[in-house]
């Protein structure tokens, strides 16, 4: 009896051996652990939720379709409510329960998070844009999909001079009063005074139902245009402001207010807006689009209707898992620094024309760097530019 112990015994080492030779990832079979928070009621909620459902929806398609080799990912993810505070107490508690990586949602909480990110070397991927993010001296395990807000705001300053009657233009960039709305205040302020151009800043406060005031400033100042970097509810009633007040004055948004929410909130103020997006739009009909249009169809939801920002959530989704499984594929555990150096290989990655190739180093974690530039017309967006950057 003991001798068939014993050799019971010797086949299960052997095969636990097995296992963590052929890359078991820190236990062959066993879910990866991926946490997440999302702003479902927070101030920044009318974005947060469609692009949150577009991180939980990958996860349930990629768990059906077999997962990491038969490994499913288990997401801990929690509204956070875009409170800094929540943030930092779900981040301590997802990786006490050992996530590997995590997916965030605002700058001031992925800012404020970032020294403990690269302490406990999880690679994080979050819905800010934040330049300092994109830096890997500043935050070696911060990974970006989108076009750093500050570019962004640079390719819109770029299309006022080149559209001003006067080549010199003063721009008056609205934005949420958070370390989000000022993220591209002072790298656009640099670019235009270099160019021959100037820059203001003026807070939005949350949840004003009306902009005169602000608008007064912007009038007093000379702006010629408008640049905002704020969701869509408060753009669109800026907007509506904007035609109220009868302003001739170009309105140009940033990535968190282009999308289909701010047209149907504003309605005809939205008409001859102009949008920036790194992200295509789910009627463009480009290949990377396959996937969600087919899963969402399957569960009885409209992709058009889900919107850009579900398109966001799923690719970034999507680019944390595909390093995921580079790092099985390779043979390696699954850890913090193996997924880093698996992001850093992404050169001219592919999301299928969802958005530009991206490509990470070890220099370099803003993976995006052009976006296309659209115009509301007819109630709906229209190609205005092919994809552009900053500075060229």
């Amino acid at each position: 009896m003991n001798k068939r112990i014993t050799i019971i015994a010797i086949i299960l080492i052997v095969g636990a051996m097995a296992l963590v030779s052929c890359g078991g990832g820190g236990g062959g079979g066993e879910a990866v652990k991926i946490g997440a928070i999302h702003d479902l009621t927070g101030p920044t909620s009318d974005v947060g939720t469609p692009y949150a459902d577009g991180i939980r929806d990958y996860v349930k398609w990629f768990n059906e379709n077999g997962g990491f080799d038969g490994r499913q990912i288990e997401l801990l993810s929690q509204d956070y409510a875009y409170a800094v505070d929540q943030a930092e107490q779900l981040y301590s508690q997802y990786t006490s329960d050992g996530v590997v990586a995590f997916q965030g949602w605002g700058t001031g909480d992925t800012e404020a998070l970032r020294g403990r990110i690269a302490e406990d070397e999880i690679p994080f991927m979050s819905a800010s844009y934040s330049a300092t993010l994109g830096d890997p001296g500043e935050a070696p395990y911060n990974f970006m999909i989108g076009t750093t807000y500050s570019d962004q705001f640079i390719i819109a300053i770029q299309y006022a001079q080149e559209t001003s009657a006067g080549g010199s233009p003063t721009i008056a960039l609205l934005h949420h009063d958070s370390p989000f709305g000022t993220s591209p205040l002072e790298d656009g302020k640099a670019f235009a005074e270099a160019n021959g151009m100037e820059v203001i800043g003026i807070p939005m406060p949350g949840g004003a139902t009306d902009f005169t005031a602000e608008l007064t400033r912007v009038t007093d100042a000379g702006a010629e245009f408008i640049v905002i970097q704020n969701v869509s509810s408060p753009a669109a009633t800026l907007v509506k402001d904007v035609a109220r007040l009868g302003m001739d004055t170009q309105v140009i948004c940033l990535n968190w207010c282009a999308d289909e929410l701010f047209v149907e909130l504003a309605g005809d103020a939205a008409e001859g807006v102009i949008t920036a997006s790194p992200f295509a739009f789910p009627n463009s009909g480009v290949s990377g689009l396959a996937d969600m249009k087919e899963y969402t169809e399957a569960n009885n939801k409209n992709l058009e209707e889900l919107g850009v920002h579900y398109v966001q959530g799923w690719t970034t989704m999507k680019a944390m898992s595909d390093a995921i499984q580079k790092v099985i594929d390779d043979g390696n555990d699954v850890t913090g620094p193996n997924i880093k150096a698996a992001l850093e290989t992404y050169s001219n990655y592919s999301t299928g024309d969802v958005t530009t190739p991206i490509n990470f180093s070890g220099s370099d974690h803003a993976g995006n760097k052009a976006l296309q530039l659209f115009e509301v017309s007819g109630g709906a967006y229209q190609k205005l530019t092919d994809y552009i950057q900053a500075g060229g």
